[in-house]
């Protein structure tokens, strides 16, 4: 365990004490959610809802005037914040191989076949990695990523 003790000079002669603080017992407790701009929401919900099965949990305006839809994830108690910036926000462009999201499946091979006939296609894969499991990619709106995961 660290220990550190902080004391600042505010001016010449004048110390103010921090005191003792503990950095081995300073974690952050666990993930919430990971937030996606992008700059049509009705679109991104839409997506995430038909081809992943994802629902929306909540939505609402933040203090800064973001349309924001929560998304619940499967089996875990993160979510996906999407946040459509308000009107006159530069518009979003997302980098290649920015960031992406990945989600388990059992079947890889009968998913593809259940996002086709909804009309969507995996735009990598099927690949099969050197563990043995098999993941592939299909295109979200705004240029994002969805890994999907056959765990071998």
């Amino acid at each position: 365990m660290y220990l550190v003790y902080f004391v600042v000079t505010i001016r010449e002669g004048f110390d103010f004490e921090l005191g003792w603080a503990s950095l081995a017992t300073m974690t952050v407790k666990r993930l919430l959610h990971t937030r996606m701009r992008l700059n049509d929401l009705e679109r991104s919900v839409k997506f995430y809802e038909q081809a992943l099965g994802l629902k929306v949990t909540r939505r609402h305006t933040s203090p800064r005037g973001a349309q924001l839809a929560f998304l619940a994830t499967p089996n875990s108690d993160e979510e996906i914040e999407l946040c459509q910036m308000p009107v006159g926000a530069a518009p979003v462009q997302v980098q290649p191989d920015l960031m992406h999201l990945a989600f388990a499946v059992d079947d890889l091979a009968a998913f593809a076949v259940q996002l086709e006939k909804k009309g969507f296609k995996l735009s990598d894969g099927p690949t099969k990695t050197s563990s043995g499991s098999i993941i592939a990619f299909i295109d979200a709106p705004e240029g994002y990523e969805v890994e999907l995961i056959q765990k071998a």
